[in-house]
């Protein structure tokens, strides 16, 4: 089986794991919507009630989120050579902007109902009805998180945390049934308030996290140094850098990266080497090398070696300065180029400018070429 019918197949299982679990997750929450709705309106119970809404939203939610995993399978096109990955973010962003309105909503009724109280009435079968829902849905909660963590699926794992806490939502309105059973004291509108509010946090944290996948963020920091500790396990290779991921959706992360090789290598033997790197970075990290660049490492003479060691101290007593790579020098031709990694705290020109000064006085008859790299992965 070739790397692209093994992606294929793995794309493939995970979307039918996402779609079964989605299925079991809107079965479920219809189940409770349908019970609850029940209860709340026999019981005149507006934190029931409002409980149900929000296993609605979950069902509707659930709903998304197979649509949008369906539609991020589809093939690559001219228009979208990358595929359709980035669809699931775009609906986890849906699902956040229909438990944001649920919340919304359910606050404006707690509300109301705090100003105009309606006396509730419960039973023993309602009680009955609001505990065991209270376990199946942890019990969901937890089968949804952990099938969300098995595929790597933010959506499904939202799901799985949000039926958690609707089970602790459950559970306050069970406790405030028995509180006004036993004692005759009405919590019902402060509990929906309650559950308004987390609610509302719920659909905020969720968008946030969406957000964040939209605009991209720094490439996971045991990922980066696995890719980088690979490359670096075959023997010519003297340093991997500037590793760069882009992600296309969940589990499409394609990457580039430089390696620093020996200057006396030939280009078969380089061409040979950076393949090799893409085939072990893939079969053990499921990344795409779409590009190995190479940097040449200075092997034919000392005085190379001691110009880098003392360009790289001066380098580095900048605070600023993370990591310099990439050095290179002709000692006949007085040319050095090198990259400089350089923090956030400091403009990438001012950078590049302070350290181009402070090596043109220490080696002022050089031709100078330094590269600002952005501090993008560990």
């Amino acid at each position: 089986m070739n790397e692209k019918t093994s992606m294929r197949k793995a794309i493939g299982d995970r979307n039918r794991i996402i779609v079964r679990t989605s299925m079991v997750g809107i079965i479920t929450n219809v189940f409770l919507v349908a019970f609850k709705a029940t209860v709340g309106i026999l019981s005149n119970s507006i934190a029931v009630i409002l409980d149900a809404l929000n296993n609605l939203s979950d069902a509707v939610s659930s709903l998304v989120t197979i649509i949008g995993s369906k539609l991020s399978t589809m093939k690559p096109t001219k228009r979208h050579p990358m595929g359709y990955g980035r669809i699931e973010y775009m609906s986890a962003m849906i699902v956040a902007f229909i438990v944001l309105y649920a919340g919304l909503a359910a606050g404006v009724r707690s509300v109301r109902n705090i100003f105009e109280p309606q006396e509730a009435n419960y039973s023993v079968t309602s009680l009955i009805i609001i505990g065991v829902a209270v376990i199946v849905k942890i019990l969901l909660g937890r089968y949804v998180k952990a099938k969300g963590k098995q595929v790597n699926s933010q959506a499904l794992v939202a799901s799985g945390f949000d039926a958690l806490f609707d089970a602790i939502l459950s559970f306050s309105v069970f406790v405030s049934a028995i509180i006004f059973i036993v004692f005759g004291i009405s919590l019902e509108a402060y509990v929906g308030l309650v559950i308004s509010v987390f609610i509302i946090k719920s659909g905020i944290e969720m968008m946030l996290d969406t957000i964040n996948d939209i605009l991209g963020h720094r490439a996971d920091p045991e990922v980066a140094r696995k890719i980088k500790h690979i490359a670096c396990q075959i023997p010519e290779v003297m340093g991997a850098y500037d590793l760069f991921v882009n992600n296309f959706g969940p589990d499409k992360d394609y990457a580039t990266m430089h390696v620093e090789l020996p200057d006396t290598l030939t280009v078969e033997q380089v061409d040979i080497i950076t393949r090799q790197i893409q085939q072990d970075v893939y079969s053990q990290t499921g990344v795409i090398l779409t590009g190995v660049g190479v940097y040449s490492h200075n092997t034919k003479d000392d005085e190379a070696a001691a110009i880098r060691n003392n360009v790289r101290k001066i380098v580095l007593d900048n605070e600023w300065a993370i990591q310099m790579h990439g050095f290179y020098v002709d000692v006949k031709e007085h040319t050095m180029r090198f990259d400089v990694v350089l923090s956030f705290e400091i403009e990438s020109s001012e950078g590049q400018r302070i350290i181009y000064d402070q090596i043109s006085k220490e080696y002022p008859d050089y031709d100078i070429t330094i590269v600002a790299d952005i501090d993008i992965s560990d």
